[in-house]
């Protein structure tokens, strides 16, 4: 496989977990970083039969400092780690491609051992070398938004998984995403979520595709999908789980409102959504991208937010997404279009925190200008090429 030298920073004295989709490049990272650690995957049969049927033994065969692939098949396994790394001074980076079981055993046993980071798929020009400026404060040259919007398209259409990066023709890059919804996100996840119905599932991933940016009742949901309610909830925990999507709770003033039931899913990456093969709209395509280009960047603690939010007020004006960084409050709307106008710009005109923090207002958009209109930053979708 060709290696992308990815913007992930690994502690270098503590003992890691790291979280990302299947395939966004865990394992190809470490064993490049880390070439002389001795290394298990519990993909491999013969290795978990033998880490089920005696973990200390198959965890002090790797000896004091390895790579401990995929332990998500055997979330038991972090008891012996932790025996390990508190009794022998040892040092494991571990990888997981679904929190299922996982991040409950984890943080019983290992709170405070280990570090748990995410490897989302790459950001977008994370292939092209180190993050060059920052996308909220940053003002890179007009050349360089006009070659971004350039490639743009490929970028939503066959988003960032590493090795799709690699391939030389649309083609391949389809077939790649064509194999990966064959395997990786379905039949792996049916079997590691104990998922029946592969139907009801391929069903779910057509119905979040399509209702992308819209909020999600899950009974309105499942009864469209022909799934029950406990079944929908299973198969989108699953999706959540196995890192391809993510949620943005409804954004609430005061700390204890936050959280209210409709949520809204995106997937982690557009690459998914094309292998998917579901009528997307460009629109809705490019509030998917930006949205999970975003978050992408607060997994690998660039944009250093708790969690990303959306807005509904009570008279149904929106906010594509609403996050706090440093007491002050992002608010940001994301339009398809080259030339916004007053109807563009209403919602985040209208948007006020009840708290009297400072917001910061932001458009990102389909031109090539920064702009500041009316207290709004426009910013050019292109920025987040190579940005952080």
């Amino acid at each position: 496989e060709i290696m992308i030298e990815r913007w992930l920073e690994i502690p270098l004295d503590k003992s890691c977990l790291i979280i990302g989709p299947r395939r966004s490049g865990k394992t190809i990272l470490l064993r490049h970083r880390y070439p002389e650690l001795p290394y298990a995957t519990l993909d491999d049969l013969d290795h978990l039969d033998w880490a089920k049927r005696d973990p200390k033994g198959f965890i002090g065969s790797l000896g004091s400092h390895a790579i401990i692939d995929e332990i998500q098949r055997l979330p038991l396994l972090t008891v012996a780690v932790k025996y390990a790394i508190d009794n022998q001074n040892a040092r494991f980076l571990m990888t997981g491609s679904s929190t299922l079981g996982l991040l409950d055993a984890a943080a019983d046993t290992l709170a405070g051992r280990i570090e748990i980071i995410s490897l989302p798929t790459a950001c977008w020009g994370e292939n092209e070398g180190d993050a060059i400026h920052s996308i909220l404060e940053g003002r890179p040259d007009l050349p360089y938004i006009r070659e971004a919007n350039r490639r743009l398209s490929a970028a939503l259409t066959y988003g960032q998984f590493p090795e799709v990066l690699t391939q030389d023709s649309e083609e391949k890059k389809h077939h790649v995403l064509i194999n990966y919804r064959n395997t990786y996100f379905t039949r792996d996840l049916m079997q590691l979520s104990n998922i029946e119905n592969l139907d009801g599932l391929l069903a779910i991933f057509q119905h979040l595709a399509r209702s992308l940016g819209s909020h999600l009742e899950v009974s309105n949901f499942g009864r469209e999908a022909g799934i029950s309610f406990p079944t929908t909830k299973k198969y989108l925990n699953a999706l959540q789980q196995a890192q391809l999507t993510f949620k943005l709770y409804g954004y609430q003033y005061g700390p204890a409102k936050r959280h209210i039931k409709a949520a809204k899913t995106y997937f982690a990456d557009n690459g998914i959504i094309h292998s998917l093969n579901a009528g997307v709209s460009d629109g809705q395509l490019i509030e998917n991208f930006v949205i999970s280009e975003l978050e992408k960047r607060r997994k690998l603690g660039m944009i250093p937010a708790d969690q990303f939010y959306y807005c509904k007020s009570v008279a149904g004006r929106e906010i594509d997404l609403i996050f706090e960084v440093d007491n002050t409050v992002y608010a940001v709307e994301i339009k398809a279009t080259k030339r916004p106008g007053p109807k563009d710009f209403q919602n985040l005109k209208q948007f006020e925190d009840c708290s009297k923090r400072p917001i910061k207002r932001i458009l990102f958009y389909l031109g090539e200008e920064y702009n500041t209109v009316e207290g709004i930053r426009l910013i050019p979708i292109g920025t987040l090429h190579r940005g952080r």
